[in-house]
């Protein structure tokens, strides 16, 4: 220990400030991005609609929502799009994109216009293409301006895109009414707010990410703005729940909305209101103890660092944690493990949300109900993503369970909440109905919050806008493949006789409707928790060579 003059914190100066508060503005565009583009968790929420007004099968309305799915098969174009322009371009090209894919489709099913089905899959697989580069933004804005803690601004950011379902439902009902029957006004909203949000994170996104402060004293101050920031979404989350409660907001739908945006605003003030107390901080500290510490072991962790830097310099092999091109990434099995995971867990999710209108329906559920259930859904999902940031928080308590142990846990819920479904009673089906409905949201919104980390963290921080969508790929597979075989199953018991005539469109009525979808889905998402689990075990020692480079 050595001497040293006691000297009280300096209060952070202003120009400082402001420097700071903008970096914060850049999280909360990509806060504001990401709740308003996840458009197509609401698709349940007017898919009844849209099978009506096109008068389609249950299978062709299913191709519909694999459209969508089949555009984020080239997601992967957006990565190359952020190496070439500025991200306020490709910002704004996804906008266009989503502006004129739900535009078109609002057109159609208002009766304005009158559209072949092959056009309107055109501008699903659009709008669904739209969605992906909306999240590249959102990922390359917390990567370039949080490099410290990328993985907290991914975990969190991504977290906000479940919500969007719940946000466009209580739009929806502030424009037209709790008990409007009628959902083409979702398909307008998604068309325009994502434009609208564009135009308002314009300034932040402009931000240079060179200007933004680089002390690592600051990374204290970061973790708790973060901590303070996954509260707030917390708050959120249980804000959206309030549908299902009698408070006044509940059935107030535009109050209830204004609130919804307040809380998004909100964080705009965190960065303001962590000054105010870092400067009283700085002006009643006046006790130091004069003393610095000297670490003692820095020669020998550096000496380790060193050994380290001449092991890897002496292998030329690309390991896991480095930088992975796609031909890389494909020719490692842990890529693949990590593959059929995501496609039979967050995939299976994706695909229930599409359909949880026609499994409300077919369950005698109201219209009101089976948007209140897209509410939950949603909520859940939210509320899964939050706790996808977990890995970070307890990383030194839990030294064990790496990111990969948390998704593996993530997946178990799915396996059981199909179960549930398949063998429920009728006498508790619409409470249970519920519960299946918010632990596979809870589930599924995990899976695709930490995938993000995981594919950064295994695959390569820099490559995360191409690899992460060569990932999701696996869902225009999974939507095609699980989607076909719900709406066959649904089709063919409607033939059966157990159908009812819904404003000239046949609805499957009865449990047998989803009966064997919901046991073939329980069965792969075992699976994917299975590959999931192998992956955790080949992944261990990755993590372990990530921690001793990060000491």
């Amino acid at each position: 220990m050595r001497k040293q003059p006691p000297s009280p914190p300096k209060p952070p100066r202003v120009n400082s400030m402001l420097q700071w508060w903008r970096r914060w503005t850049v999280l909360v565009a990509a806060i504001w991005i990401q709740a308003f583009t996840g458009t197509n968790f609401d698709f349940s929420a007017y898919s009844s609609d849209m099978k009506s007004s096109m008068g389609v099968s249950q299978s062709r309305l299913n191709y519909m929502a694999v459209a969508s799915d089949l555009g984020k098969a080239l997601g992967w174009s957006s990565g190359f799009a952020i190496a070439y322009f500025p991200v306020s371009g490709v910002l704004f090209a996804a906008a266009a994109m989503g502006l004129v894919g739900y535009g078109v489709q609002w057109l159609s099913i208002a009766d304005v216009i009158d559209l072949p089905y092959s056009l309107v899959l055109v501008c699903c697989s659009l709008a669904g293409l739209s969605i992906c580069w909306f999240n590249t933004v959102s990922f390359i804005l917390c990567i370039r301006h949080f490099k410290a803690n990328h993985s907290l601004a991914l975990s969190l950011v991504v977290s906000f895109n479940g919500i969007s379902a719940a946000l466009y439902t209580l739009g929806h009902e502030a424009i037209s009414g709790k008990s409007s029957a009628s959902s083409d006004i979702y398909l307008l909203l998604n068309s325009l707010i994502p434009l609208i949000v564009s135009v308002l994170a314009l300034w932040p996104v402009l931000t240079n990410p060179n200007s933004s402060e680089t002390d690592t004293t600051r990374t204290h101050d970061e973790t708790r703005i973060f901590v303070v920031f996954n509260v707030l979404a917390l708050v959120t989350c249980f804000y959206l729940l309030l549908p299902s409660s009698g408070t006044y907001l509940a059935s107030s739908p535009r109050w209830h909305f204004l609130g919804a945006i307040f809380l998004l605003l909100f964080p705009l003030c965190v960065p303001f209101l962590d000054y105010i107390h870092r400067a009283l901080e700085s002006c009643f500290h006046h006790h130091s103890s004069g003393y610095a510490a000297v670490n003692i072991e820095e020669p020998k962790i550096l000496k380790i660092k060193s050994q380290k830097s001449n092991a890897e310099e002496e292998s030329d092999q690309v390991r896991l944690g480095d930088e992975h091109s796609l031909g890389m990434l494909v020719r490692k099995l842990e890529f693949w493990l990590y593959y059929v995971a995501y496609f039979c867990g967050g995939t299976i999710g994706l695909v229930y949300s599409n359909n949880l209108g026609q499994i409300a329906q077919s369950l005698g559920q109201s219209s009101s109900n089976a948007k209140s259930l897209v509410t939950l859904f949603s909520a859940f999902s939210f509320l899964g993503r939050l706790l996808s940031s977990a890995p970070d928080f307890t990383r030194k308590k839990l030294k064990y369970l790496t990111r990969t142990g948390w998704f593996t846990i993530s997946l178990l819920p799915t396996p059981l909440a199909f179960f549930i479904l398949a063998y429920s009673p009728k006498t508790n089906q619409t409470a249970l109905l519920e519960v299946a409905t918010a632990l596979i949201g809870l589930s599924s919104g995990f899976v695709f919050a930490a995938a993000v980390s995981i594919t950064s963290e295994l695959f390569g921080r820099n490559s995360v806008g191409v690899n992460q969508n060569i990932l999701i790929t696996n869902i225009p597979i999974g939507s095609l493949f699980y989607g076909y075989m719900a709406g066959s199953v649904y089709d063919t018991n409607a033939s059966l006789g157990r159908k009812s005539v819904v404003a000239d469109s046949v609805v499957c009525v009865g449990r047998k409707c989803y009966f064997v979808t919901f046991l073939f889905w329980g069965c792969l998402s075992v699976l994917g928790f299975v590959c999931s689990l192998f992956l955790f075990i080949r992944t261990r020692p990755v993590y372990h060579r990530l921690k001793l480079n990060r000491m």
